[in-house]
């Protein structure tokens, strides 16, 4: 069992930045790859990133890529996602996610375990 909670949210102006972090209970952290997603209000989840279980590999959403960034520290059971350049349209519940599968990592079936969620809400 992992449980997830993730924090860093708030209110920012376009442009500015934001970190989230998302801290994970139990052991054997570094078996689980990590996601991030994010549902804005009225539509469905959609994948943002996510990073392998070593952290070597990370891939993005088209929508991010170059503004996100996505780390983990395994000694910390934490994953971030550093938010630069945000826009109105990143506007958000941003969710983490785990899993101990090996599959297509932006598909939201591949993850066993899902944080609560924080708002990120980005005026313009």
């Amino acid at each position: 069992q992992v449980q997830l909670v993730e924090s860093g949210g708030g209110l920012v102006q376009a442009g500015g930045s934001l970190r989230l972090s998302c801290a994970a209970s139990g052991r054997s952290f570094s078996t689980y790859a990590m996601g991030w997603f994010q549902q804005a209000p009225g539509k469905e989840r959609e994948f943002v990133g996510a990073v392998t279980r070593s952290g070597g590999t990370t891939i993005y959403a088209d929508s991010v890529k170059g503004r996100f960034t996505i780390s983990r520290d395994n000694a910390k059971n934490t994953v971030y996602l550093q938010m630069n350049s945000l826009k109105p349209e990143d506007t958000a519940v941003y969710y983490c996610a785990a899993t101990n599968r090996y599959g297509d990592y932006r598909v939201m079936s591949v993850y066993n375990y899902w944080g609560q969620g924080t708002q990120v809400t980005v005026s313009s």
